[in-house]
């Protein structure tokens, strides 16, 4: 089975069980790094803490086990997704709008792989930001790798 179709499996037994906790699911994602991780991201408002993290993990293991569905040997990791987590569903996006954020590009745009704007808007194809310098730009989202909060420090 793909990581893809792992993940939309993981996700289909997983939401209930973070709705039950009243939760929200971040993202959960597939990934091999020297072994294999699933890693699901849950939050909910005022943030999350070990005892909610512990319940998702211990229920969603046991769903894992009775399905059986990964054939490789994987570790379970069940986490907030952290304040510099990555905007991916719309409504992450919409809660950003005025704010500025870093976006990550899968190749050079206009010379740079990574930029800091203010994100204006967005649609199924394109984000709208403005720039350090106030110019408005339109950036299609297939060139865009990663967009996250930006954090000054």
């Amino acid at each position: 089975m793909d990581k893809k179709k792992i993940t939309e499996r993981v996700t289909a037994l997983v939401t209930p069980i973070v709705e039950a906790a009243g939760l929200e699911l971040v993202d959960v994602e597939y990934v091999r790094e020297r072994d294999w991780f699933l890693r699901v991201f849950i939050d909910k408002e005022g943030g999350i803490d070990i005892d909610d993290c512990s319940a998702v993990s211990n229920a969603l293991a046991k769903k894992l086990d009775e399905e059986d569905f990964i054939r490789e040997k994987y570790y379970l990791e069940v986490s907030s997704p952290g304040i510099d987590r990555p905007l991916k569903k719309d409504k992450d996006l919409v809660s950003h709008y005025g704010t500025r954020v870093d976006l990550a590009f899968f190749a050079p745009y206009e010379g740079k792989k990574q930029m800091t704007a203010v994100l204006q808007s967005h649609d199924q194809d394109n984000l709208v930001l403005t720039d350090e310098k106030n110019k408005e730009l339109t950036i299609a989202r297939k060139l865009i790798a990663s967009v996250r909060p930006h954090i000054d420090f």
